[in-house]
């Protein structure tokens, strides 16, 4: 028996105990395979899934690897059956490759014949098939690329993309680095990228991902499409383009519901490109505008299901996928990685805090208690009713009054999803409120002021939740979200992460109803930031400085 601080069962599930000394290490060392389930305070569970195997796997993980951590680390002797299921899930990715072939095209070839006969003879594939070549070959229809990856995945014999790419259309792309040069990280996630062909990078909110694609583009040298969730991200995606690249505004067009520019870098949203009007999406010409040599998806673990029916016709194109989180609420981590790529780099967040490129994080969550007339309205509630009742009750206002003045003079910013709630929190400061529909030069307008100082507290929909680059922001106060996403969470608490001034700590509270079900979403919501090292401290409402 070791004094290790994991306990890995039989059932792929592994328990870490964080109060171990060498808890962080071990957690360092299972992340790139092994995906965070629960965390309470002292016992954190992870799972091995195939996904997350094959993941480590297209990341340059082998299976010695992973066995080799799991007895590092475990406290008793690691099961052997399981030891023997990792060495073959993990064996089973690449077993089948796409290929180029001289004269037949694209081509599913196999390294393990009975593995082909059995992938033949699935209903799932039939139709996406041509002819035998050899024993081992078989020819692809060349528009079926991306829909056979995605089937091969869901059977469980996930295929290696050797097909290769177009180079698109050239077009020169330099980083200027004259005030400022590429963190190491930076430079190696969008080396790892580029050397996998497509993939997606995981880095933490505030640690540069736009200079990852940004040097991704210049690697691939040619016309890009970057796809965003906003037009305010689109607009801060140009900025930093042509300040950080040898871009000029004139090379970059935006196309979104007011713009519809096409240019050798096109910034388009995810919004536009998935507007239907009579069963049909008229900007999907776009894809077609221009010949492509790479697309960035921003946020990609937010990528509507149409883009997904896009990217699978887009398989010959270098792809990125740029997130903090490849958590998806729908569960479609597996089209991730089989039409974007695979995961090719992932830091941990406090790797990055450690080297001091985003701020330390203290993480509260105050729990208030519903007044008995609102507990009872809340009880005979219809359950769909009853997380705006227990988010929206007027203790939490109370609660965000006492938060921003024991924080006079530091920008602060209070994020909730329920407009009424927010109107009433805004007149409430005295403080503006960016919603749905506040107009795009509005926002603008109202972020620059936060930026410069201008403006110290602003209370914001979930428009602000992604791609809105607020250095400045110090504290940021929850009080409603998307139920139980975890990646809005990490997405709330990455606006606080840009490095503050002298090393200042940034503070992230989320007011929580207890004995609600807001309590329940609560705690499925901080899973993720458990995952990366981060613990809630919680404290009763009562007990906040007054």
């Amino acid at each position: 028996m070791n004094d290790g601080p994991l306990i890995v069962q039989s059932d792929k599930t592994l328990l870490l105990e964080i109060d171990h000394e060498r808890a962080a290490d071990c957690r360092k060392a299972i992340a790139p395979f092994a995906e965070l389930e629960r965390s309470p305070e002292h016992v954190h569970t992870y799972r091995l899934t195939p996904l997350g195997l094959w993941n480590a796997r297209a990341a340059g993980h082998d299976a010695e690897q992973v066995v080799d951590t799991l007895l590092e680390y475990s406290r008793y002797a690691v099961p052997h059956a399981l030891l023997v299921d990792v060495a073959e899930t993990m064996a089973r990715y690449g077993r089948l490759r796409l290929d180029k072939h001289p004269t037949h095209g694209l081509v599913l070839t196999s390294t393990d014949r009975p593995v082909l006969e059995e992938v033949l003879r699935a209903k799932k594939v039939q139709g996406m098939l041509g002819a035998r070549i050899d024993d081992d070959t078989v020819v692809v229809h060349a528009s079926e690329r991306g829909n056979l990856k995605q089937a091969l995945l869901k059977i469980g014999w996930p295929a290696e993309d050797f097909a290769g790419y177009v180079d698109g259309e050239a077009h020169p792309i330099s980083l200027l680095e004259d005030d400022w040069t590429l963190r190491d990280y930076q430079r190696d996630a969008a080396e790892s990228f580029w050397h996998g062909g497509s993939g997606v990078v995981v880095l933490p909110c505030g640690a540069g991902k736009t200079l990852v694609g940004a040097s991704a583009m210049a690697h691939a040298q040619a016309t890009t499409l970057i796809l965003v969730t906003n037009t305010v991200s689109a607009r801060q995606w140009k900025d930093e383009l042509v300040r950080r690249t040898s871009l000029t505004e004139d090379e970059i067009g935006e196309y979104s519901g007011s713009v519809k520019e096409v240019r050798p870098v096109t910034i388009a949203t995810y919004q536009v490109l998935t507007m239907k009007r009579k069963g049909v999406y008229p900007h999907l010409e776009l894809l077609d505008a221009r010949d492509w040599g790479l697309i960035v998806y921003d946020e990609v673990h937010l990528l509507p299901a149409p883009i997904f029916r896009m990217t699978a016709n887009l398989q010959a194109r270098r792809r990125i996928g740029l997130t903090a989180t490849l958590v998806r609420e729908d569960g479609r981590e597996g089209d991730v990685f089989s039409l974007i790529g695979p995961k090719r780099y992932d830091a941990p967040w406090k790797d990055i805090e450690a080297q001091g490129w985003i701020a330390p994080a203290d993480c509260v969550e105050v729990r208030v208690t519903l007044p008995t007339d609102e507990r009872l309205v809340y009880a005979v509630a219809e359950p769909e009713e009853r997380y705006r009742l227990a988010s929206c009750t007027a203790e939490k206002t109370r609660v965000v009054r006492d938060i921003v003045a024991s924080h006079p003079g530091q920008p602060t910013l209070v994020i909730g999803q329920y407009i009424e709630q927010l109107d009433e929190l805004a007149a409430s400061l005295d403080a503006p409120v960016i919603k749905g529909d506040t107009p795009v030069k509005e926002r603008q307008r109202l972020f620059d002021a936060f930026r410069s100082g201008e403006v110290g507290l602003l209370v914001v929909s979930k428009v602000a939740n992604f791609s809105i680059d607020l250095p400045s922001a110090e504290v940021a106060i929850q009080v409603s979200g998307s139920y139980g996403s975890r990646q809005e969470e990490a997405q709330r608490l990455g606006r606080l992460l840009r490095p503050k001034s002298e090393g200042k700590t940034a503070h992230f509270y989320t007011i929580v109803s207890r004995d609600t079900v807001d309590a329940d979403f609560a705690a499925n919501r901080q899973r993720f930031l458990a995952e990366q090292g981060y613990a809630y401290r919680i404290v009763d409402a009562e007990d906040l400085p007054a």
